[in-house]
């Protein structure tokens, strides 16, 4: 790291792509990011900067430690510390671990979509214990950022990756110039940043027949509007229990975002089902390879080449579920939580939403369709409130 008169530089891999050269990052004063072990790249910052700060927002939001799953610059999930059911320790391989309330709040994050946090950028609202750092190592993540390690998680930690993993240490009370620029195409936008908090006065506005809002429903939504505060919009978030269960980001039509992250959150509780828990892989396949073969177990169509591969993943290969038997399964999800970044622009978005269990929805309203949105929350029973609030994140 350089540094001339106010101004610190700490020279980065290189930038989005191994062709951008000249990467640095250039902070005036006192930078609040401390390169405790390996090399970081541009994106490893973007994922670190915007991961930690979701995890701190929620640990404030909530009061519970907190953990994000980055990747790509979206999270691919975000959790608080809440006790696991002994279905969701299998599906999320935890299986038999002693787990703190800061790791349990990792596994969720990471568990709520498996697939895409391979190679994530965890961000972590508390410091990091050995707990925590004995499963990161063993996950294939490119990065951890957080506000401090005891000396024995560094050392797990350490040796991670030979010896390169990167490891972030962040100031937690750290607060930034209240007006951000961006340079694009050579011209430098400017904005005060998004400083709105998310705290329970965005639930009070309840427009709905059915206004019985419970408190864990209040905690899941509270997830939802901060996860999504650091999502790429159009973003839509559904809530279970403590954590994210399915994100849709970044689609240009906000239908497009409650289908994929309602997929998503599908797929979530499908990984629940007995046959999934109880996969007879073949020895030696790995915890990755064992997601795919499950995600891959979930699809209804493959080629004759991608079937023999997958079912070479297993001693004993699985049945797959019919679309009666998925149905049948997804029935018992219930009481999920669901937010959007913005206004909802037509009621299909709850139509989609209500087949994956949605009971709660916050959005922000005014739309001109807000009484056709509010008449299909109704048909389905639904508590929505309007937050007033759009957290568009680009």
């Amino acid at each position: 790291m350089s540094q001339t008169n106010q101004t610190q530089v700490l020279e980065l891999r290189y930038g989005m792509n191994p062709h951008q050269k000249q990467a640095k990052l250039i902070g005036e004063g006192t930078l609040p990011i401390k390169v405790v072990n390996g090399d970081p790249g541009f994106i490893n910052l973007l994922d670190a900067f915007n991961g930690f700060q979701l995890a701190r927002e929620l640990r404030r939001a909530t009061g519970l430690p907190a953990a994000a799953s980055f990747k790509h610059v979206s999270p691919a999930g975000a959790a608080v510390a809440a006790p696991l059911t002994p279905e969701l320790k299998k599906a999320y391989f935890v299986e038999g671990l002693e787990l703190s309330p800061l790791a349990t709040a990792y596994a969720r994050a990471r568990g709520a979509d498996r697939m895409s946090s391979f190679g994530d950028a965890a961000a972590l609202s508390d410091i990091v214990d050995a707990s925590t750092a004995q499963l990161l190592k063993r996950e294939v993540s490119d990065l951890v950022v957080a506000p401090g390690y005891t000396d024995e998680a560094l050392e797990i930690l350490r040796a991670k990756k030979n010896g390169g993993y990167l490891i972030l240490q962040i100031d937690p009370d750290y607060v930034p110039n209240p007006v951000e620029t961006r340079t694009l195409f050579g011209m430098t936008l400017q904005q005060e940043r998004n400083y709105a908090v998310i705290d329970e006065s965005a639930l009070e506005r309840i427009v709905t027949e059915n206004k019985e809002l419970p408190e864990n429903a209040k905690r899941d939504l509270l997830i939802a509007l901060v996860t999504l505060k650091y999502t790429q919009s159009n973003s839509i978030c559904y809530t279970l229990d403590g954590q994210t269960i399915g994100i849709g980001a970044g689609q240009q039509s906000r239908i497009h975002c409650t289908r994929l992250a309602g997929d998503k959150a599908d797929r979530w509780f499908l990984r629940q089902h007995p046959t999934a828990l109880n996969m007879a892989f073949r020895q030696g396949l790995s915890r990755a390879e064992q997601n795919n073969a499950i995600d891959l177990w979930l699809e209804e169509e493959l080629t004759p080449v991608e079937q023999a591969a997958w079912e070479a993943c297993f001693e004993q290969v699985p049945a797959r579920l019919t679309r009666e038997e998925k149905r049948e399964w997804l029935s018992k999800l219930q009481g999920v939580s669901y937010g959007s970044d913005a206004f909802l622009p037509f009621r299909d978005n709850l139509d989609r939403a209500s087949r994956s269990g949605v009971k709660y929805v916050v959005q922000a309203g005014s739309s001109m369709r807000d009484e056709e949105v509010v008449k299909a929350a109704n048909d389905y029973g639904m508590v929505m409130a309007y937050s007033g609030v759009r957290l568009f994140h680009h």
